[in-house]
């Protein structure tokens, strides 16, 4: 089993939902995330409203040599031609002690300022944080709850894009949402 797959796997199963009324909560958190184009910010809407930690701040964490593989229809969905450069990071998005979500963002760095490149190259700074001044807007692209694409602990995964206002495609993300998400807070 790979690095992420653990960590995801060490949030309590008490947590995994079950009971309607964890699934009632599931679509509370769905609901919140389509009404942001910015995953993070709507994880750290998620954190403060649950009171996931004592400080609701949505932190990142690099993860390296577990890579997702790119989906076939990728430079369709960036709108790029064949041997377009494409960026990649595997993170993730934790509150607090709490892992909320694993995601993959394959990103066109042509369509970034050099700084945003530098700060996703070098820093753990969610990518919807670095590309906000961009303005970018959310499509999604489809979810699943019946998660098989997702480690263990994974309660839903949700597929989107991000566009530029032009209409431009500037990321595609694949997120697994954890059932830390459904926990009680306390913190």
């Amino acid at each position: 089993m790979s690095g992420p797959a653990i960590l995801l796997a060490a949030v309590p199963a008490a947590v995994a939902p079950a009971a309607p009324a964890d699934m009632a909560l599931l679509d509370r958190f769905e609901a919140l995330l389509a009404s942001h184009d910015s995953a993070t910010r709507a994880l750290a809407e998620w954190c403060a409203e649950r009171h996931l930690a004592p400080e609701p701040r949505i932190t990142a964490r690099l993860v390296r040599g577990a890579d997702l593989a790119p989906p076939p229809d990728l430079a369709r969905l960036l709108g790029v031609r064949r041997g377009t450069r494409i960026g990649y990071r595997h993170v993730v998005l934790s509150c607090g002690s709490q892992p909320l979500s694993e995601a993959h963002n394959w990103y066109v760095p042509a369509r970034l300022t050099p700084a945003m490149n530098r700060a996703l190259d070098t820093s753990d700074t969610p990518f919807g944080l670095v590309a906000m001044p961009l303005g970018f807007r959310r499509e999604a692209l489809g979810r699943e709850r019946a998660v098989t694409s997702c480690p263990a602990g994974a309660v839903a995964n949700h597929r989107a894009r991000l566009l530029l206002p032009d209409g431009r495609p500037l990321a595609l993300v694949v997120e697994c949402y954890t059932a830390a998400n459904l926990a009680a807070g306390g913190g």
